[in-house]
């Protein structure tokens, strides 16, 4: 055996399996088609955040949470309707998910170092539903650090692993089969390619230089999903998210290419829930791309006015910062805007100084570079808005700025094929919305959404601005913003147990083979069901990979 077991990935998933493999005494050998600028694969690029459930962030913000509302939001997000097929583990690891985001899940990643934001987000806030889809409460926690902070105490206990010859790096191996015998997994075979300097993210080369072959007693999968692959992206979109998107702008880097799962089922793993899936409706074309066609998602704030690709306000609940995958489906599946591939935002100079974020690291140097002072600069007590979301605003495609709206929407216009935008309709929908801003009541949902979201304090202080007109000439200028479908992520994968083991089509795991993080669908094949809650992809990278790592030390112990 070249070790005890193979771990397939080297992004966050399989650095915290590797982690708790080592931790164990056992030898891992760590395969990854990338160079070691890429250890930690997406979870890097990331902003960070994590799903945590009653926390002292939490409290200390005012916000009651428990186990039983996650629960029931998870429930009604999810709305799991295959619990005797595809779903049946599903379910369970979603159950076990929030259980550890209520319990462990806090004072385990403390243990490794890391700590957060004392404010918490307010993502998804929902369909406007008790028992439907949403967060109830800010549950969303950004990592002092980032993506890169998330990932790096996992990189450096790696790197002490290898130094103290437990965990051997094999950079630049592609896999390109599964090696299983009489139903045990047994290792891994595949392509050396040539070593490539490419900066991190940057697509490499697929030169191949050679061959290899690795034996262990267990192999672990922890190699993402379809998100830089639009074509099968576009093979698995379903039906009920209406037709794909002709472009569509991309959310991670060119490796999150879908390979394993295909190599996988030729094993005869099953793979579940392939229709589900988390593209983003707010990506901006990035002016300063690291990889092809590479995309930034708006992380809105509530008071942005959002218009389809006709110029006609969007419904509730399709509202910033409420549903995702109900918005994407409204764009996609509306007759006459499906042909279209974008909407807009309308706001303020007020709003955007306020309620813009950016995600991603790299868009975010204050806080990934854990500078406190930056961060209460750009945030809180500065004037303008964060100096990355004023670069883009300058040199972004997408962005267009004017004192008037007449010519904000000639601009806009300028940004499509033909004009698709009339001045006189957006100025009535317009009017009628900051005709609801005189008073405190209103009949306008995102009005009244405004004004809960300044109810709690972590808002108020950051993220949503005071409720003013849009055509209110001292909050200008006016901004208009191009919005493009952002692919992200893979809600179905690999159908595992409760301890991570692959399982074949007749139910059964296959001895010695593990997945874990995105290529399992987040556990189960599936965790989130239809609908994510956010926060709980990197938590799920961490408690798939941590239960992978324990399982298959607990296979590999005699």
């Amino acid at each position: 055996m070249d070790a005890d077991v193979i771990v397939v990935g080297a992004g966050l998933a399989g650095l915290v399996a590797a982690h708790e493999l080592t931790a164990r005494g056992r030898r891992v050998a760590l395969v990854d088609q990338e160079g070691p600028t890429d250890l930690g694969g997406q979870a890097h690029w990331s902003f960070g955040g994590l799903f945590l459930v009653d926390s002292p962030e939490q409290r200390r913000m005012g916000v009651k949470d428990s186990c039983e509302l996650a629960w029931n939001d998870w429930q009604g997000s999810a709305r799991f309707d295959r619990l005797d097929d595809e779903d049946s583990w599903a379910a369970r690891w979603a159950r076990a998910y929030v259980e550890f985001a209520a319990g462990e899940k806090r004072s385990w990643l403390t243990g490794h170092g890391l700590s957060f934001l004392p404010t918490v987000g307010w993502a998804e806030r929902g369909d406007l539903r008790a028992e439907g889809h949403g967060n109830s409460v800010p549950r969303f926690h950004v990592t002092w650090g980032t993506g890169p902070g998330v990932v790096e105490p996992f990189v450096r206990h790696a790197q002490k692993a290898a130094a103290d010859g437990k965990l051997t790096f094999h950079h630049r191996h592609r896999v390109d089969e599964l090696l299983v015998e009489a139903g045990t997994a047994k290792g891994v075979r595949g392509a050396r390619l040539a070593d490539d300097p490419s900066p991190r993210g940057a697509a490499s080369s697929r030169d191949v230089v050679g061959e290899f072959e690795l034996t262990a007693q267990a192999v672990i999968l922890t190699t993402g999903g379809i998100g830089a692959n639009h074509d099968l992206v576009r093979r698995h979109w379903p039906d009920r998210l209406g037709t794909p998107p002709a472009h569509m702008v991309t959310g991670v880097p060119a490796y999150v290419d879908g390979r394993m799962l295909d190599i996988s089922a030729a094993v005869g793993v099953r793979l579940v829930n392939r229709d589900r899936m988390w593209h983003y409706t707010e990506g901006l074309r990035n002016w300063d791309p690291i990889w092809s066609g590479h995309g930034i998602r708006v992380l809105p704030g509530p008071s942005p006015m959002w218009f389809d690709a006709l110029g006609r306000r969007l419904p509730a609940p399709c509202l910033p910062g409420y549903d995702t995958l109900g918005t994407l489906r409204h764009l996609r599946t509306t007759p006459d805007i499906a042909a279209h591939d974008h909407s807009w935002f309308i706001l303020t100079q007020k709003i955007i100084e306020k309620e813009f974020a950016l995600s991603g690291s790299e868009q975010n140097p204050d806080i990934t570079g854990k500078d406190r002072a930056a961060f209460l600069r750009a945030r809180l007590l500065g004037k303008g808005a964060p100096t990355p979301v004023e670069a883009f605003k300058h040199h972004g495609e997408d962005f267009v700025v004017a004192d008037t709206l007449d010519e904000l929407i000639a601009g806009m216009n300028r940004l499509t094929d033909e004009p698709l935008l009339d001045p006189a309709t957006i100025r009535r929908q317009i009017k009628a919305r900051d005709l609801q801003i005189a008073n405190p009541f209103s009949k306008d949902s995102q009005i009244q959404g405004i004004r809960n979201a300044r109810r709690y304090l972590g808002d108020r202080l950051g993220r949503a601005a005071a409720p003013h007109r849009i055509l209110d000439p001292a909050a200008g200028p006016l901004i208009g913003v191009k919005l493009h479908v952002l692919t992200r992520k893979t809600l179905g994968g690999i159908q595992t147990d409760l301890d991570s083991r692959a399982l074949g089509h007749d139910g059964r795991p296959i001895e010695g083979l593990y997945a874990a993080g995105e290529v399992a669908g987040f556990g189960g094949g599936g965790a989130h069901g239809y609908n994510a809650l956010e926060g709980t992809f990197l938590g799920g990278c961490l408690f798939t990979g941590r239960q992978a790592g324990r399982a298959a030390a607990a296979q590999t112990g005699s």
